[in-house]
């Protein structure tokens, strides 16, 4: 196995529980034993940090006005649920309903969801059972409140939305509080769910500073990888499978590495192809999120830590009770809405955060504010990745295609209008002393300059997902059992096998993919 991420210790720790079969894991970080990793605002600390971060970069992307920006992925135990924001969504129903639509039988919301819930421990009020009692990640509410974002979610309500206690279930539309993969005031990564308590199985074997290159191949059955593991480059042989779970951004590049996609893409690198799959890299999905910002006369993190003394009463705080600001995600609100009362189901997502900062790791802005983030849950837009070089080391270039078609800048616009709008309703609207961002000088409904400030600003929420998606069409990397098409023994299980980007959060979505993707492996294995 290949990734120890989010699905990654999920498929390992189900893989090697029942005791039938070995597994080596192999993770190019290092162990997650930074403190910051499990201390929830720790994000601050380990985005942007090459010993926990890829810290990719895409290219210039027309869309967001020929920018290029950061896209940070996890590169330590856990992936990136060792660095996110800690913020568990499952997605709607009909996400899933519509991928066996497409013809990923088995993977539809019924389906699903015994795998959701088998993998939580849901510790929050208004349990149903559509919610898992007894699972290895601890899903819980928010320790932390803070009063403006209480006001946002009166204000929204006020607004004519409907408030909701529990957006994982049945029907995520509503404002509310984010649920969060948190276990009392730490950070419950996958490798802390999953991998900690597998690590004493004699048939697991876990290899941290283990990069892979590239899947070995005998003819068209993988036989193993080629990895270098603390600094040696090593062939490791598979008794039965290679499973590749290094996300959306590296098990494309392994598969391209290994020769493995369009031949138009490999040629110019000098690699010879061993399997045509054109749709290796294609397919890429990410969320956009605008960020206004507003001005409050409230209290907010950018003033409660705004000197030495004060983060020092905060840090004591969290030592000894493991509460107080260093127990905060990257957002406290959420709301799911809907931009058109036609639509059948959400098509905006809010993060609202009790701060506001141009970047989590430069700091928070010296004035007393918040962000109403919104993104666009189902993007049409889609982008690609491509070879930098034959180099391992060379990360790849991402074309994200941001804003790409008419109806993704009509959402976008239409998102931010929504939370210029709820600032206006009370109890916000006697809280906020001004619109920092967009701003005066973007009408409310002058919709290009909406639009063209989005391109100038927004930045990703961390969701790339698709490029070795699931299908039987014939862009498809992997079949609906997750193997490699045109070759055995291959499996991909991670984000990049969605066929098409899910409604919300991308991390409880990929450890769900982890927990099928072993049922399944496990059913052939009987087989």
């Amino acid at each position: 196995m290949v990734g120890a991420g989010s699905a990654g210790c999920a498929l390992a720790s189900r893989l090697s529980e029942t005791g039938q079969y070995t597994v080596a894991l192999l993770e190019a970080g290092p162990p997650d034993t930074d403190p910051w990793i499990h201390v929830p605002v720790g994000y601050f600390r380990t985005m942007g940090n090459p010993k926990t971060d890829w810290r990719f970069r895409t290219e210039a992307d027309a869309g967001i006005a020929g920018r290029s920006i950061s896209w940070p992925r996890g590169r330590v135990l856990g992936g990136s649920s060792s660095i996110n924001g800690l913020l568990y969504v499952r997605g709607q129903p009909q996400d899933f309903d519509h991928w066996a639509q497409l013809g990923c039988t088995g993977w539809s919301w019924e389906d699903v969801l015994p795998f959701y819930k088998r993998s939580e421990t849901w510790k929050g009020r208004n349990g149903t059972d559509l919610r898992g009692t007894d699972g290895p990640l601890s899903v819980q509410t928010s320790r932390l409140r803070r009063e403006i974002v209480d006001h946002w979610v009166d204000a929204a309500v006020a607004a004519g939305y409907r408030r909701t206690e529990d957006y994982n279930d049945a029907d995520q539309e509503g404002v509310g509080y984010f649920q969060l993969t948190m276990i009392g005031g730490r950070r419950c990564s996958s490798a802390v769910a999953y991998l900690r308590p597998a690590r004493g199985r004699r048939n697991l074997t876990v290899l941290t500073d283990a990069q892979t290159e590239k899947v070995l191949l005998d003819k068209r059955r993988a036989v193993g990888v080629r990895a270098r593991i603390k600094g040696e480059m090593t062939e490791i042989r598979a008794r039965r499978d290679v499973i590749l779970s290094a996300g959306a951004i590296g098990s494309p590049q392994i598969l391209m590495l290994s020769g493995i996609g369009d031949a138009a893409d490999l040629a110019p690198h000098g690699i010879e192809v061993s399997v045509q799959l054109p749709g290796v890299g294609k397919n890429l999905q990410d969320h956009l999120q605008a960020r206004p910002v507003f001005k409050t006369d409230l209290s907010t993190i950018n003033v409660e830590t705004d000197n030495i003394f004060k983060q020092a009463l905060i840090g004591l705080r969290y030592v000894l009770t493991q509460t107080g600001p260093m127990t905060m995600a990257a957002s406290l609100g959420t709301a799911f809405l809907k931009t058109e009362p036609h639509l059948e189901t959400p098509d905006i997502q809010f993060h609202i955060q009790p701060f506001s900062a141009d970047s989590p790791g430069e700091g928070v802005h010296r004035f007393s504010a918040f962000t109403a983030s919104v993104l666009q849950l189902r993007p049409e837009s889609a982008g690609h990745l491509e070879l930098r070089s034959a180099n391992m080391d060379d990360h790849p270039l991402i074309h994200p295609n941001y804003l790409a078609t008419d109806t993704d800048c009509r959402t976008i616009v239409k998102g931010i209008q929504v939370a210029r709008r709820i600032a206006r309703f009370e109890p916000l609207k006697s809280h906020v002393t001004e619109e920092y961002a967009p701003g005066e000088s973007v009408a409310f409904d002058d919709e290009q300059a909406t639009l063209d400030w989005a391109r100038r600003t927004a930045v990703t929420i961390y969701h790339p997902t698709g490029t070795c998606k699931m299908g039987i069409d014939d862009k498809a990397v992997v079949d609906p059992r997750l193997r490699v098409r045109g070759v055995e023994g291959l499996r991909v299980a991670d984000a990049s096998i969605m066929p098409q980007i899910v409604s919300g959060n991308t991390n409880a979505p990929a450890i769900m993919i982890g927990e099928k993707a072993s049922s399944m492996i496990l059913e052939d294995a009987r087989a």
